[in-house]
């Protein structure tokens, strides 16, 4: 195995709304890591800002994949989120000499790698992709919410909340909602 690894994670598996975005990031082997890079659930969105454009400047490669919430709703979640860490992997510059995703193994990659439970938060190219995904994914949800403002997207980032959950009811579903997610009795009315 070489010195080139990537690290691979996603975000947003959970929401009722949005796509599953993923992210691989391939940092120079030997170079200082970046102070403050941490699981991005362990950082505010200023940090996870701050933090992401270091990333982008110093990284080898930096990748993003995302399937949206058509291909959530036609394959699961679960091969949404492998189609979009593919995808992300795909897109790279730089061919790594080997891959660590976040998680469990993940049979259906397509690529050699290892799993690391809690990467996000153990391995540095696995947590700048953390990052860098949250952002992206948080910044796409901003934008949403600009076009959807009675879903609360810039707060919620289409997880299921009680304001998201009341204005579905108030409002009805979206495009961009998960149909597959959302409460049978909502989805009865689509």
């Amino acid at each position: 195995m070489g010195p080139l690894i990537a690290g691979v994670d996603e975000v947003g598996r959970g929401p009722l709304a949005g796509p599953v975005v993923a992210c691989a990031v391939i940092m120079p082997p030997g170079a200082r890591a970046i102070a403050g890079v941490d699981d991005s659930k362990r950082l505010s969105a200023a940090q996870r800002e701050r933090l992401e454009g270091k990333i982008r400047e110093r990284a080898l490669a930096v990748a993003l994949g995302a399937a949206s919430v058509r291909e959530i709703d036609a394959l699961n979640i679960y091969q949404a989120t492998v189609l979009a860490m593919r995808r992300a992997l795909g897109r790279l510059g730089v061919a790594p000499d080997h891959v660590v995703v976040d998680g469990k193994p993940i049979r259906i990659l397509g690529v050699e790698h290892t799993a690391v439970v809690g990467g996000d938060g153990r391995c540095y190219s696995v947590a700048c992709a953390s990052i860098v995904a949250k952002v992206t994914r948080d910044r796409l949800m901003r934008a949403l919410a600009r076009r959807y403002p009675a879903y609360h997207w810039e707060r919620n980032a289409g997880y299921g909340t009680q304001a998201h959950l009341e204005s579905l009811w108030a409002h009805g579903a979206t495009v961009h909602h998960r149909r597959s997610f959302l409460p049978v009795s909502q989805t009865e009315l689509l």
